[in-house]
């Protein structure tokens, strides 16, 4: 039998950069050659030259009197220019801060990549106290009201694809099962709004609504509402301001040929 030709070096030098970049980005931690040893299976000699290389380009810092390291300011420089090139970050900003001061909470928008979704811009509510958003932040798009709602624009099949590994759970009411996922995304369908309530995040309920301006949809917004703050009555009132954004927020971005 043929055996496949082997990348060449250059590439798997491309491949391995990018894999550890990543791995410095999934963890809030310093690490050190041996932890990046176990997650990526990368040989120590490999890894050496490529932390070395990384950390004089100014990608990654390195923390003084040790051998660890985490991702430096290069990284973040090139993670806003994807947010300055981006045509409707500057509607969606008006959007959420016009969200804030409908409902009164904290408002985002994310953008789905597979099976997660990230955030692109959020607008904190004056009167937060528990939640803390960032922008880059990724969370898996099943424990999220902004993840089902993108899921909801694909078919049954898709979603089945993407959670082939299963769904992990992040808090006790997480939702674990694809049947209840479908199920979900059936009724977000339904409705023109998803919800969860402390999927993601322990004490907070979310809402969220697709902005029509692709097929399928790709980015939503949403807002974060204190369980103790916000009950069904007061859930449904802000997805009703929502999906009265988000429509809007598709109008102005296709009227602009963003696409």
């Amino acid at each position: 039998m043929e055996q496949p030709a082997a990348l060449p070096a250059g590439v798997k030098s491309a491949r391995r950069t990018v894999e550890l970049l990543e791995a410095f980005a999934a963890r809030d931690a310093w690490l050190s050659l041996a932890d990046l040893h176990a997650r990526t299976g990368f040989p120590r000699s490999s890894l050496h030259g490529l932390l070395r290389t990384l950390h004089e380009a100014g990608w990654l810092e390195a923390e003084p009197g040790t051998a660890r390291y985490r991702l430096g300011v290069r990284a973040l420089i090139c993670g806003t220019a994807y947010l300055d090139r981006d045509p409707a970050i500057p509607f969606a900003t008006e959007a959420l801060e016009d969200v804030r001061e409908r409902t009164g909470f904290t408002a985002h928008y994310a953008r789905r990549d597979g099976a997660e979704i990230v955030y692109l811009e959020t607008r904190e509510s004056r009167r937060s106290t528990r939640l803390v958003s960032r922008v880059g932040r990724t969370l898996p798009a099943h424990a999220t009201a902004l993840g089902k709602a993108l899921l909801a624009e694909l078919t049954p099949h898709e979603i089945t694809a993407l959670y082939a590994g299963g769904l992990p759970a992040l808090t006790p009411n997480t939702i674990t099962s694809l049947e209840a996922l479908l199920a979900e995304c059936e009724s977000a369908r339904r409705r023109g709004f998803a919800e969860e309530i402390e999927e993601g995040t322990p004490g907070i309920r979310c809402v969220a609504a697709v902005v029509p301006y692709r097929i399928p949809g790709t980015d939503a917004i949403s807002c974060s509402l204190p369980v103790d703050q916000a009950g069904e009555g007061e859930a449904l009132a802000v997805a009703g301001v929502l999906t009265e954004a988000a429509a809007e927020l598709g109008r102005r971005l296709r009227r602009a040929g963003i696409r």
